[in-house]
């Protein structure tokens, strides 16, 4: 297939945001008076958060956004400050943004916290549009976002790639209709990503440049 707009999930995709996440949701839960390691929490890297307090620790939907908030607190002055850039992210964008790409930051987390890091990181001048959820997470699911995010660039869906490491990302680009590549360099395992069956696999930033320049409308 040939591209020209591409869609790129931010956690796990752009950034490595183990360190700021985790100890994020370790605050969080702590206002519970739960306490667990780091390294158990690295599963709420990716999903919506108010679905993962849910699905680990069985908070109501209410406990849930109580929790996110609390992870907000810590997140949004300290946490996204300790995320990095993947090796080869940078050049990526560059090598796509010279071949006239469009390219759009497509993330379940809410969209003032990805523009946010994106200024931290000095990406935000790489993306034509940064496409996330509301503050409440209403819209929080990623084929609402992928939807969104087809609706505001208004392009054949054929010229239309999804790339993130984990199932949500590919689930996202199926129920659109359009092409995904699922990445092992984040934190979906091989077998997640292999079993939602996306467009392609890749194994590193390298591999992704190579297939996204090959595949240049």
């Amino acid at each position: 297939m040939a591209y020209s707009t591409i869609f790129f999930d931010l956690d796990g995709t752009l950034i490595d945001p183990k360190v700021g996440i985790t100890k994020a949701v370790q605050y969080a839960l702590s206002k519970f008076e739960i306490k667990t390691e780091l390294d158990a929490l690295v599963p709420f890297i990716g999903p919506p958060l108010n679905k993962s307090f849910q699905k680990y620790y069985s908070f109501d939907e209410n406990k849930a956004m109580q929790a996110v908030s609390y992870y907000r607190e810590y997140f949004v002055p300290k946490g996204l400050q300790e995320s990095t850039v993947y090796d080869g992210i940078r050049d990526l964008l560059e090598k796509l943004q010279q071949n006239r790409f469009s390219l759009a930051i497509v993330s379940s987390k809410p969209t003032f916290i990805i523009e946010e890091v994106a200024k931290y990181h000095k990406l935000t001048h790489y993306f034509d549009k940064i496409i996330g959820s509301l503050i409440d997470l209403s819209n929080v699911d990623k084929p609402s976002l992928v939807k969104e995010s087809l609706e505001q660039f208004d392009k054949p869906k054929s010229t239309v790639v999804m790339i993130g490491d984990r199932e949500h990302d590919s689930i996202g680009a199926q129920a659109n209709g359009i092409d995904s590549i699922g990445v092992l360099y984040g934190y979906g395992s091989k077998e997640e990503i292999t079993n939602i069956k996306p467009t392609y696999i890749v194994k590193n930033v390298h591999e992704l440049t190579e297939l996204l320049m090959v595949n240049h409308v």
